[in-house]
């Protein structure tokens, strides 16, 4: 019953988009995977926008960085400033929390302004419009890793999690 496309995507920018059938609703999960990584392509940016709550239903953003050098992301959580563009019930304080393959955090933040590395953020020109929002700048060796997107003090909405390669 799960849903699948293997398509050529030429470069631009795409949005899949997750239905439940008459209506269901429940938890999903969207993948895009390059098959072919020797033709040179690369994914430079993939987000995800869902309604972060508390518990077992915070949001969740998985990567996976591949090949033997580490890569250079930052990670975003976005909540208020999705009001601009007609985002009702936006997150108003998202909390980001980044996690390795045995669940471990290894990087948290809930205002990106905060950030020991602010500076870098800054310079990435990816720093959040909000300085609610959150974010991490790091190297991230290949592996697996999970983003945790929730409200501070349990705050619940619509938030975006993103991540960008910055190698």
């Amino acid at each position: 019953l799960e849903s699948a496309i293997l398509t050529n995507l030429n470069p631009g920018s795409y949005t899949a988009i997750v239905r439940g059938v008459n209506n269901g609703t429940g938890v999903a999960l969207v993948e895009a995977y390059d098959l072919d990584q020797t033709a040179g392509s690369k994914f430079t940016n993939i987000s995800t926008r869902a309604f972060a709550q508390t518990g077992d239903n915070v949001m969740i953003g998985g990567l996976i960085v591949t090949g033997s050098d580490s890569e250079n992301v930052i990670v975003r959580a976005i909540g208020p400033s999705l009001t601009q563009y007609g985002i009702a019930n936006a997150l108003a304080d998202p909390m980001l929390e980044l996690h390795d393959s045995n669940g471990n955090t290894i990087a948290s933040n809930d205002n990106w302004i905060d950030a020991s590395n602010k500076q870098a953020i800054i310079d990435s020109g990816l720093a959040p419009s909000n300085n609610l929002e959150s974010a991490i700048l790091t190297s991230l060796n290949p592996g697996s890793y999970t983003a945790i997107v929730h409200g501070v003090n349990n705050g619940t909405g619509v938030a975006l999690v993103e991540v960008f390669g910055l190698n």
